[in-house]
């Protein structure tokens, strides 16, 4: 299966035909969850049916998710805990595909199979908002992923230099740059100030 059988691209494979101006897709692109699992297009989420393509992003929201990714992955592999994956990896959250910026699996729960995206959600996922994102629709994955037994999300906001701790919909904490993030009880010990995030 490739992008030309689903519509995501014209005959030619010319993708910015089906693209405006701005850089936005024409129409959407409809799949059924099996036939997204199976094909091999990247570089899009699957949410409600659709196909939903992940710009690029900036160089400050990649300087944020690179000082996080250290950090965490450092402490997770130190202490054999489980695996921290990069942007671009997805993961099924209910009956969706999602990409999360930052994702942590633990040991006992990374599939067999590590060459398609992960049939289960992450144990933590992290979401840094772009300057693009609407911050409702950042909220709403956050929900999505607890709805589907992620045990945390940290919505990181550059621009308020803040991060959003979602255990759930009704227990939610904001960190400031003077406080701690912490793993909690998802990767245990895992501690930073939040103000390493943004240097």
């Amino acid at each position: 299966m490739n992008a030309q059988e689903f519509g995501a691209l014209p005959p030619d494979g010319n993708s910015d035909a089906l693209l405006s101006p701005e850089g936005l897709p024409l129409k959407p692109i409809k799949m059924t969850l099996e036939e997204f699992l199976e094909s091999d297009l990247e570089g899009y989420e699957y949410i409600k049916g659709e196909l939903i393509p992940v710009p690029p992003t900036s160089l400050e929201h990649g300087d944020i998710s690179m000082n996080l990714i250290s950090l965490l992955n450092s402490y997770v592999r130190k202490n054999q805990l489980g695996r921290v994956y990069m942007p671009d990896t997805g993961f099924r959250v209910g009956g969706q595909v999602l990409i999360p910026d930052i994702a942590f699996l633990a040991s006992a729960r990374i599939p067999d199979d590590l060459s398609k995206a992960s049939p289960i959600p992450p144990d933590l996922a992290v979401e840094v908002v772009s300057r693009t994102d609407v911050l409702n629709r950042v909220e709403e994955k956050a929900f999505t992923y607890l709805e589907a037994s992620t045990q945390l999300v940290w919505v990181i906001k550059p621009r308020s230099k803040t991060v959003t701790i979602y255990r759930s919909e009704t227990d939610i904490t904001l960190l400031t740059r003077n406080d701690t993030l912490t793993g909690e009880n998802v990767v245990e010990g895992f501690s930073c100030q939040v103000a390493e995030l943004f240097e």
